[in-house]
């Protein structure tokens, strides 16, 4: 997958979370792994038991979000509500998404709260809190999950 590759169901996200951040991250970049930084880090700290908590630079982030089209569908991100910090290249964000699994067909509505630090244009992190029992009822369970996305460098 090349670096500017951009799933379907990433590019309603990576649409809403460019428009959130603003001039904070590279307005020309086409996509969520084009706006994060090579040595960029995201993490998961709600992952289910046996699920990637980390994942490492943007080729392992690459490698790790390049299944997502066979698990998940987005038909549309909520309105984010952005929060700005004491930290000026720190923004948290809460929004959600409208989906389903793939495979089963079942819903994936899901609410997120992300902590986004970002410098020099790009996202040197992102942490990612979302409800895991959300994804593994729609995907059909984390054998599907990790079947799908790997284990991502996991830490």
């Amino acid at each position: 997958m090349s670096k500017t590759h951009k799933p379907a169901g990433l590019s309603r996200f990576s649409d809403m979370l460019k428009a959130a951040l603003g001039p904070l991250v590279d307005q020309e970049a086409s996509s969520f792994l084009d706006m994060m930084a090579p040595d960029g880090v995201m993490e998961f700290p709600y992952a289910p038991p046996g699920g990637v908590t980390r994942v490492e630079g943007q080729e392992a982030l690459a490698a790790y979000l390049s299944g997502f089209d066979n698990i998940l569908t987005i038909e549309r991100m909520t309105e984010p509500t952005v929060h700005r910090t004491d930290n000026p290249e720190v923004v948290i964000l809460e929004f959600g998404c409208i989906g389903q699994g793939v495979k089963t067909g079942r819903p994936y509505n899901q609410r997120y709260i992300s902590v986004i630090t970002v410098r020099g244009g790009k996202i040197i992190r992102y942490v990612d809190y979302w409800n895991p029992l959300i994804a593994l009822e729609a995907i059909g369970g984390l054998d599907a999950l990790t079947a799908a996305l790997g284990t991502g460098g996991r830490s």
